[in-house]
């Protein structure tokens, strides 16, 4: 399963996200071990960030990645006290050293702060001039905001919020803008950190297609086409579990049960951040 940004280049439906990763060292092989078993399921999507443990997260990516660096989707992002024109620069440049690349294939800003969006769109400019960025995109933009930074220069790609079945505000008004649009969405904590996984509802509908409730919360995501996924797995096994909700098509009576236990939006709703 891939999804198609604007640029019309395809990526994976299913990724890898990193934060609260390299935050143990007694974790750390099992993480990268976690990250290179991804990339061996074609989950070649890899989510993470300067913030991410002050870029020790990045860090673990880059040492993760080594030797498969061009097999590999790269993303990171850019913290918006870092954003102004010369400071996302500056910001990505420290980023390539930490993940020891010469580019990233997608840079996005990590949510909307104080700098006009003018200049944090420059940088990206300056940036991809200079083959340090392939694409760039947003994360935690609301509708207002995505509707403000289409009428700027430049190509966004994605914006990476917050959705789950916990979290279906973006139901109501950002995805039906973002699939008219042509423009994907980037799903985080897509399992809401596994608080998801209690859900006798979660654990009857994988009964049924004999999975875990994790694949099915995964599944529900990316039922919808213009929607991918970025869960984190800090395990081989749990990587694999992951990888499982590839093959998981719900059905409509899934689906309504699903409804019924997490109620849709009905009406619009504040963009949510964790």
């Amino acid at each position: 399963m891939t999804v198609a940004l604007p640029s019309a280049e395809t990526i994976p439906a299913l990724g890898m996200g990193t934060w609260m990763m390299a935050e143990n060292p007694s974790r750390r092989a099992a993480e990268i071990a976690a990250l290179r078993a991804g990339i061996d399921l074609d989950m070649t999507l890899i989510d993470t960030a300067e913030m991410y443990g002050s870029g020790a997260s990045e860090s673990l990516v880059g040492e993760a990645v080594a030797g498969r660096r061009d097999s590999v989707f790269l993303v990171s992002k850019v913290l918006p006290s870092n954003a102004t024109a010369k400071g996302t620069v500056r910001a990505c440049e420290a980023s390539l050293r930490r993940l020891g690349t010469d580019r990233l294939d997608l840079y996005l800003l990590h949510w909307r702060g104080r700098v006009p969006l003018a200049q944090t769109l420059d940088g990206f400019a300056e940036l991809i001039e200079a083959g340090k960025i392939r694409h760039w995109g947003v994360s935690n933009f609301d509708l207002a905001d995505v509707r403000e930074l289409t009428a700027l220069p430049g190509l966004c790609q994605t914006n990476q919020i917050l959705y789950n079945l916990s979290r279906r505000g973006p139901e109501h008004d950002l995805l039906p803008w973002h699939a008219s649009a042509g423009m994907p969405v980037m799903a985080y904590s897509p399992v809401e950190q596994g608080r998801l996984l209690g859900s006798p509802v979660l654990a009857e509908v994988a009964r049924r297609h004999d999975a875990t409730p994790a694949q099915v919360a995964l599944a529900w995501v990316l039922r919808l086409p213009h929607v991918n996924a970025i869960p984190k797995a800090g395990t081989v096994e749990h990587v694999r579990e992951n990888a499982g909700a590839l093959s998981l098509r719900l059905s409509s009576v899934d689906l309504a049960d699903l409804d019924r236990a997490f109620l849709p939006p009905d009406g619009p709703e504040p963009l949510a951040m964790l």
